[in-house]
């Protein structure tokens, strides 16, 4: 008797799963999407989603940086180099001729100075000190237009003037006139052939080559 009861549970037991796992298998997909849109799992995962995109769109205006500042900032990239450049001219030109810039004058020519230290200042100092703010001026504006074919064609006359001109001086200026012109114009040579395109560049480095050729001078310093 209990043997039959057993075995009636059991029968029952594997008619009972079959039919179980065959009403959960047999849901058709139309009504597994009724029922996902019901629970409103899909409105709570986009608007999570957009609140993400939200977030990180107002994390990207807030380091968003304006024109001018960017200008500002590629315009230091080149006057940096540039001023050290014309200090690098300035102190080679005065070891060419066996004299030892003070450190003062140095750092006169390079670091801007308050109105009362420029009032202060002795002539050739205020001479180094106006060259330094108009090459930061000059280097700013060609800078934010030189895509502009205009300043392309000052760029590109700027250089051929001052290559030539830099030859001319290494080869018959005096000493003096050296000493003052060099630098800056060496300076305001290398800025014209970087900021001008190829073509341009080599065109004007090709004017100055045939210019030495022509006068029969050399680079030798």
């Amino acid at each position: 008797m209990g043997k039959n009861r057993k075995d009636a549970r059991a029968k029952q037991q594997a008619s009972a799963s079959p039919a179980s796992k065959t009403t959960a298998i047999d849901i058709p997909e139309e009504e597994q999407w009724r029922i996902i849109k019901e629970s409103g799992i899909l409105k709570q995962a986009g608007a999570s989603t957009a609140a993400a995109e939200a977030s990180l769109e107002g994390e990207d205006e807030d380091y968003e940086i304006s024109p001018l500042a960017d200008e500002v900032f590629r315009a230091l990239y080149l006057v940096i180099p540039m001023s050290f450049l014309l200090l690098l001219m300035d102190i080679l030109v005065h070891y060419q001729y066996g004299r030892k810039p003070p450190f003062e004058d140095l750092r006169d020519r390079m670091l801007p100075g308050v109105p009362s230290a420029y009032e202060r200042m002795p002539t050739v100092q205020r001479y180094a000190h106006t060259r330094t703010t108009v090459i930061y001026v000059f280097v700013f504006y060609s800078n934010r237009y030189k895509t502009d074919k205009r300043v392309q064609a000052a760029l590109f006359w700027l250089s051929c003037i001052a290559g030539t001109r830099l030859i001319w001086l290494l080869n018959r200026g005096n000493w003096l006139t050296v000493m003052q012109q060099c630098p800056p114009i060496a300076t305001a040579w290398v800025y014209a052939v970087v900021q001008l395109n190829l073509g341009p560049a080599v065109l004007s480095l090709v004017v100055a080559a045939a210019y030495t050729r022509y006068k029969g001078f050399t680079l030798s310093i």
